[in-house]
């Protein structure tokens, strides 16, 4: 049943699908599925994935150091030098089974230290702030196969990110924190738009898109609503039950926000620790949700830049500049970590304060692009990722 909510933020966000005889919800060229998951506030790289055989580690974090594997509450050993943080289990578990890389100091080309800045960046694609105004992933759609109403891609979330706007078509849905409609005030809107093409598609959308996210979708979140780790887990679950939906999208991109971890930072316990958590049972609901699918999935975990080396005085950390992410799903070349290390010695930081980044995030995606969503190199470095010649194409990412 969709709810009013869904009603109006689809008459106006282009969320475009159909419960009518002979429309389908999408028609994508490719099987396989991708999923770009944003986590906003920038997440500390050097705790998601600890390097903890670095001889200056233990002193340069100081009480925000995490324990060594094989003690209790340590990391989960992923080599010889990194370490995986506890609350992610689930992560752990894929990269054992060869299903997960975690990239290490990772950045966009952005150097400064605003999320908004950082996060425009991120998502558009381009060399430096405000160079382009849609989204690298909106225009690596156009050789899927997705139009009006036909959408491959999806947006997890009440706004469509930057990193899906643009000229290609995508559809979005969250669930709402609103009673449901009653199922004769949707039959009276269909009515009222049964004569104009463009609403009575995306009122359409609306009612299937609530369809597809499971009846129970919207009281869910309205007891979520206060808990943060509840949302990511239930709009992973939906996800999934998208991406799986006969003539479903293809590509979804969700966010989730309390990565600012300024002050009362923790460890093994406390708000990072949380959020980790709640991001790891998050991405073990897709898996299962996904069954099968999963093993023509991938997952890229990422933030707009990492925090900064040294803890501050409110036993947090502030804005650095590289992070770590992780690519995770059964289609992922994993098991391993990507890292040109450049070490944590008072000589090796970027600026004297950060962890400096060796790796550009857009490799990573130009290589999930290449050869997950098979968009052709000329594409990505025409019009996907303009002016990034300094990033060349990631190899391996991905199963052959």
């Amino acid at each position: 049943m969709v709810t009013r909510r869904e009603i109006l933020r689809s008459a106006g966000a282009g969320a475009l699908a159909s419960m009518l005889p002979g429309v389908v919800f999408a028609n994508a060229d490719t099987e396989s599925r991708f999923v770009l998951v944003i986590l906003r506030g920038a997440a500390d790289g050097l705790a998601i994935a600890a390097p903890y055989g670095d001889p200056a580690y233990r002193k340069v974090r100081g009480e925000l150091a995490l324990p060594p594997p094989g003690n209790a509450g340590g990391l989960l050993k992923l080599d010889s030098l990194f370490g995986l943080h506890p609350s992610l289990p689930g992560m752990y578990e894929e990269f054992r089974k060869e299903r997960a890389v975690i990239a290490h100091a990772v950045a966009s080309p952005y150097r400064e230290r605003s999320h908004f800045d950082g996060q425009d960046v991120l998502e558009n694609g381009a060399s430096d702030v405000g160079l382009l105004r849609d989204g690298w992933l909106n225009r690596a759609l156009t050789p899927l196969g997705g139009s009006l109403g036909h959408e491959t891609a999806i947006a997890m979330g009440v706004n469509t990110p930057l990193v899906l706007r643009g000229e290609n078509s995508v559809t979005s849905w969250a669930p709402s924190q609103l009673p449901d409609a009653e199922q004769s005030t949707i039959r009276r809107l269909q009515d009222l738009y049964a004569d104009d093409e463009f609403f009575a598609r995306r009122l359409a959308q609306a009612v299937n898109s609530q369809a597809i996210a499971g009846e129970n979708a919207g009281e869910e979140a309205r007891r979520g609503r206060n808990r943060a780790n509840e949302q990511v887990r239930s709009t992973m679950a939906a996800t999934a039950r998208f991406l799986t939906a006969e003539g479903g999208p293809r590509i979804a991109v969700l966010e989730a926000g309390g990565w600012d971890t300024h002050a009362n930072q923790g460890t093994t316990t406390g708000a990072l620790a949380n959020r980790l958590a709640g991001l790891d049972a998050g991405l073990v609901a897709l898996r299962e949700g996904l069954g099968s699918t999963w093993s023509n999935t991938v997952v890229a975990v990422v933030t707009e830049f990492g925090r900064t080396v040294h803890v501050n005085g409110t036993r947090g950390t502030d804005h650095g500049t590289a992070a770590a992410a992780i690519l995770v799903g059964g289609a992922v070349n994993g098991g391993r970590v990507l890292a040109d290390w450049p070490g944590l010695g008072k000589s090796d930081l970027y600026d004297g304060r950060d962890l400096k980044p060796t790796l550009d995030m857009r490799s990573l995606f130009k290589g999930v692009l290449a050869d997950h969503l098979r968009i052709s190199d000329t594409l990505l470095e025409r019009s996907v990722f303009p002016d990034s010649g300094s990033a060349p194409h990631q190899r391996d990412l991905v199963r052959a």
